[in-house]
């Protein structure tokens, strides 16, 4: 396991620049950095959802709080973050044993999560036994309420699948009502648990929405071939497509619709819409296209995020679970600033507090993150929320989609 391990020793003379700065009156505890570790998907079927919307986050974070000096202490000092990180080679037994090696051997202050539902609740109980904080940002389950409770330092930032499946109705069977769309839908989902969270809470949320589901398939994690499906879906005769599908599936999806010109009225794709990569992998004809999350673009500290992400990796963030990512870790921060290294007295903060992030003012409740955006649509060069409707910043349907038009 080792080999899969990269130790970001900090760069800079920890104890010689804070003695310097603080005229020779620095303490040992400035002195000594907080480990934070963290096993993530950098190799296998996980990277390309833990390369956009995880890894970047970590990297700016711990950028940003060294470069301010390092995590502000209760006693008024800093301390810079010394990262431990492995790979999980996008496997579930791989990341448990990197947390367990993280914990009782490198003994690291705070773990962070990895990518994706699966290897959250993979490591849950781990993370519970242990006695670390989860900051489960990149989880979809309808089982939050229940995880929170079971695992009192776990925190939920995404919702469940019936939150995700009732919204996406509500706009579907909305255009309905406008006379925009049938309402005949044909629906493909991943067989694990994100596809079968979202599938089981779309069937009864469509037909309460009085929408017909003419296509119900699912399909194994890794399939890579989607012709078939599409071509499925196409004569079906739906004037909806949905499918909940993870990033790799979703760019599969959409280029086997334009290959087939599948051109239904709704388009809507899973994880991946909302990242930047999407609009290299569609084409510029993506207006329409809609799918999991959206951001308000238009919110002033969302902007801002952007820029500073786009400066620190290269590219812009995903339109969904990349602030949230983010945002989890300023919480993170400001507990520690509150009450220090105690992981308990941490979790308790991150329970109850009140944090301010990129979301604006922003608390938990029962351990979950309920300020969210339930679906988003490319309008304009941007992934715009749509869902929930009432919500300040919400963009209006574009329904029909345009045609494909390559």
């Amino acid at each position: 396991m080792r080999k899969f391990m990269r130790r970001h020793v900090l760069q800079w003379a920890l104890a010689a620049s804070v003695t310097a700065s603080l005229g020779g009156h620095a303490t040992a505890q400035d002195s000594q950095p907080v480990k934070i570790g963290y096993a993530v998907s950098k190799t296998g079927p996980s990277a390309a959802g833990a390369g956009v919307t995880t890894i970047p986050n970590y990297e700016l974070w711990v950028k940003d709080v060294n470069e301010a000096g390092g995590l502000k202490m209760p006693d008024g000092s800093q301390r810079k973050i010394e990262v431990i990180e492995y790979d999980d080679r996008s496997a579930s037994d791989e990341v448990v044993r990197a947390v367990e090696r993280l914990a009782t051997q490198d003994n690291v202050d705070f773990i962070l999560p990895p990518w994706g539902t699966g290897f959250n609740l993979a490591i849950a109980p781990l993370m519970d036994r242990l006695g670390y904080p989860q900051l489960a940002v990149t989880s979809v389950t309808d089982k939050a309420p229940e995880f929170a409770k079971r695992w009192k330092k776990s925190f939920w930032f995404l919702g469940g699948g019936k939150d995700y499946a009732e919204a996406l109705a509500k706009v579907i069977g909305d255009a309905k009502a406008a006379g925009k769309v049938e309402g005949k839908i044909a629906v493909v989902s991943v067989a694990d648990g994100f596809g079968i969270d979202l599938i089981n809470a779309a069937r009864p949320a469509f037909e309460e929405a009085g929408l017909e589901v003419v296509l119900d398939k699912t399909y194994p994690l890794g399939t890579s071939d989607f012709a078939t499906l599409i071509n499925d879906a196409k004569g079906s005769e739906a004037d909806g497509f949905v499918a909940f599908s993870y990033p790799p599936d979703t760019f599969g999806m959409t280029k086997a619709a334009q290959v087939a010109a599948f051109n239904p009225a709704i388009f809507y794709v899973g994880v991946g819409t909302a990242f930047p990569i999407y609009e290299k992998v569609a084409g510029t004809d993506i207006t329409g296209v809609m799918g999991i999350g959206g951001v308000n673009a238009s919110d002033p500290k969302i902007a801002d995020y952007f820029q500073r992400h786009t400066d620190s990796a290269g590219q812009p963030p995903d339109s969904w679970a990349s602030a949230i990512t983010y945002a989890s870790l300023q919480m993170l921060q400001q507990a520690i600033e509150r009450v220090g290294v105690d992981r308990e007295a941490v979790a308790e903060e991150l329970s109850t507090g009140t944090f301010e992030t990129i979301l604006g003012e922003t608390k938990l409740e029962d351990n979950q993150l309920r300020q969210l955006w339930w679906v988003g649509q490319w309008q304009d060069g941007k992934f715009a929320a749509i869902a929930p409707a009432e919500n300040e910043g919400a963009s209006e349907p574009i329904i029909p989609k345009p045609d494909w038009k390559q």
